[in-house]
Order: C-alpha cells, then structure tokens, then sequence
C-alpha cells in the first residue's frame, strides 16, 4: 500500500523539528501536524549548551543565530547572601559548546519550523490530531484542519512531539503520574531597563521557603526578562492570588538583583503552569515513538526540558531511520538511552530540593574540578559517561553532600 508519507511528526515544537530533520537528513518524507498556529508562546526559554551540538549538524544554527538572542555563558544560582556562579567555559566534557542562548520561544519555535520546512517538511499549524490507528507497516491519522474539514493520511511511522498537548499518551493511556510533589509555576515577562553589567546575561536563581520554592530571571537581549517563581502548588496559587500579588512581591524583592524590579512593567499578567511533572508506561509501540515532552518533563529549575527534547527527537528520529532502512534494531535501546539522561537530570533536581545540592553549591569546600564535571551536567551532557557525577549520579551527589558539610 502506498502511504501519503514516510513519516508523520505530530507538534512542530523543538523535538518535532529536530526530528523532522534528522529524518530529511536520512532520505525520508516528512509531515509535521501542529495543532497551533506559529508564533505561540510557550514557557521554556533558557537552552543548555548541548542543544547546539544538534542545531549545529542538522542545519539549524544560523536561522537561531540570525535572532540575536542574548548569549547565555553560564548559570548563577544566589542563597542567603551567597554566589556560586558555573561559567560553560570551564567544563569537563570536551568537546562541548561554551555557551547557549536565553531564547522568546515563540521566535525560536517559529524558526526552527520555517527552515524545517524550507528543507522539505510539509507543515501544517492548526491541524489538531483526532485519532490514530497503528499497524506493523501503515499508520492512519486521522486530522481537522483550520477550516474543521477533515483529512485522512497514512505513513509508515509516526513521531509524537506534541509536547503538553501529549497526543499519544493520552490517546493510548500511556500518561502515568511522577514520585516528586506536585509543583507548579508562575511567570511574566518583565521590563528589565534597569538590568546591570553586574548581572551579565546568566540565568540568575534563588531558593528559599527551606528549598521548597525558587524564584528564575532570563535575560533577554529586546530589554526585557522572564521572572518566574516555582514551588509547591498551594504556594503557587497563594502567588497566583489578587492578580498575582503575592508572585509580584516576590519579584520586586527578588534577592541578590538588587531591586532591580521595585518597579518595573509586566508584558502581560502572570500566568501558571501547574502540576506540569508527568511520565509515561512506554517510550514507543507499533507504529510509533514518542519524544520531547510527550515523554516525560521533570522539572524547569536546570532548564533541561528543550535539551531533552531536541536530543529526543534525534534519537528517535535515528533509531526510527533505521528501522524503516530495513536494519535491525531495538526500541529498548532508545527507551534505555533516554532514560538514562533523564535519570540523571533527576538526581540533580532531587539534590536541589532535598537541599543537598545547595550545600556543594555554596560550600567553600567543593574542588574546582568537581565544579567543572557538575558544570558539565549543567550544561546538558548527561551522556558523557566519563563524568563521574554522571557515571556515579545517584550516589555522588549524597557523598559529596556529606563530604562538605562535615
């Protein structure tokens, strides 16, 4: 049976670009299916160095680089009057990028799915995806457009990077909920016209209520930043209250900023994210592979949901790429790999609200090159197994907690 295309990559996010791609890269017809219309604001903003390793060989780097985004060289995380600043130029792994960039999502997005499809993707935004059904060769989409007609493609593979809309998951009950509490967000953009040298073009944090709750800013190179604050839920809708005026108090006495947003104008009014911890029973099935955040998203305070999801959709567009070249392969070596990666991003986000990993951050007595190998991590090399704070990442965090803290 002839299909309408090789594959169809629902969400044209980050991961499903990514994905897109690196299956054009291969020889493969592509259709990406996107429920929005482009540019959307979505949350997200703050990339990690390895993001431009993928950007970098499928073609993507000059569609970013022409933005202008503001340069993003390292992280700076404050605590009761105390600095411990990661410079991604003093890191472990090598090769690796030396810096990334604080991104608009809606640009970057926008981008990203413009030279996709200047390289042969054949997108369409307000599709929304109502059913799918999956076989050993051909896969059915069924689809409404922008004008509520609807459509009907077949494919031989189908890539799920729908992001929170989780097309699959939810459609094949795959969603199954995280150990972690229940958190959520709050955020605004902001005018930062008082922004100082001294504050440079790093993402800046600060914990506090016992490590429960933390406050971002990210820079951005129009003027502007992105605040946001998260915590457990409760917390946040208490920020949420009175058109968020606890969230802007907050940020008014945002610490180690100094009173950079006493007074200042919001873009627009807060808006939350809640409950945003989610997994799944499965990473892929007959038909299909899931990827971005349609697979599991942990927590936004190392900015590891667009790393995952770019290097995700690589992945799954590789291992996908050679199944359908007719070479064998094994799915469970991608579930495996990216589990692998998440769990490390996993220990770290544990270590920072169980206050371990504060401790090593703002201990006088953590060793510059432990400082390079955790900047390493920081920076989204969480397969370089020659790190031993990936390698041994469930046990040397606990270690050198206790370490430091004798």
């Amino acid at each position: 049976m002839t299909t309408n295309f090789d594959i169809i990559v629902i969400g044209a996010g980050p991961a499903g670009t990514i994905a897109a791609c690196k299956l054009m890269q291969e020889g493969f017809t592509v259709k990406i299916l996107e429920k929005m219309e482009f540019p959307r604001f979505v949350i997200g903003e703050s990339l990690l160095p390895h993001c431009m390793d993928y950007l970098d060989e499928l073609g993507l780097l000059k569609c970013i680089e022409d933005l202008k985004f503001q340069v993003k060289s390292g992280a700076c995380f404050y605590q009761n009057e105390k600095i411990c600043d990661f410079r991604f130029d003093k890191q472990f792994t090598e090769p690796s990028w030396k810096y990334t960039y604080q991104v608009k999502r809606a640009d970057f997005d926008l981008a990203l799915a413009k030279e996709t499809e200047k390289k042969g993707a054949d997108l369409e935004f307000n599709a929304e995806v109502l059913k799918v059904t999956t076989s050993p060769t051909i896969q059915t989409l069924q689809y409404r457009d922008v004008d509520q007609a609807e459509h009907t493609l077949t494919c031989r593979y189908v890539v799920d990077a729908s992001g929170y809309g989780r097309v699959l998951p939810r459609m094949f009950d795959l969603e199954v909920p995280v150990p972690s509490p229940p958190r959520s967000a709050i955020f605004s953009h902001l005018d930062d016209s008082n922004r100082t040298e001294i504050a440079g073009n790093n993402i800046f944090v600060h914990s506090f209520n016992n490590n429960t709750s933390w406050i971002w800013c990210i820079p951005f190179s129009d003027g502007t930043c992105s605040v946001g604050v998260v915590g457990n839920t409760d917390f946040v809708n208490e920020c949420a209250e009175n058109n968020g005026q606890k969230y802007k108090d907050l940020v008014s006495s945002f610490p180690g900023l100094h009173d950079r947003f006493v007074k200042t104008e919001y873009k627009f009014d807060p808006r939350m994210v809640t409950n945003y911890s989610v997994s799944v029973k499965q990473l892929y099935g007959e038909g299909y592979i899931l990827c971005g955040n349609s697979t599991e998203f942990l927590d936004p305070i190392f900015s590891s949901g667009v790393t995952l999801a770019v290097s995700s959709g690589y992945k799954a567009a590789n291992i996908v790429a050679e199944h359908l070249k007719g070479n064998a392969v094994n799915f469970e070596d991608y579930s495996i790999e990216l589990q692998k990666g998440i769990e490390v991003f996993r220990s770290y986000v544990d270590g920072w609200y169980d206050g371990s990993l504060q401790n090593i951050f703002f201990s006088e007595n953590t060793n510059e090159d432990f400082k390079k190998q955790i900047c390493s991590v920081l920076a989204g090399y969480i397969w370089d197994e020659t790190n031993p704070f990936v390698r041994k990442h469930t046990t040397i965090l606990k270690t050198l907690n206790h370490v430091v803290t004798m």
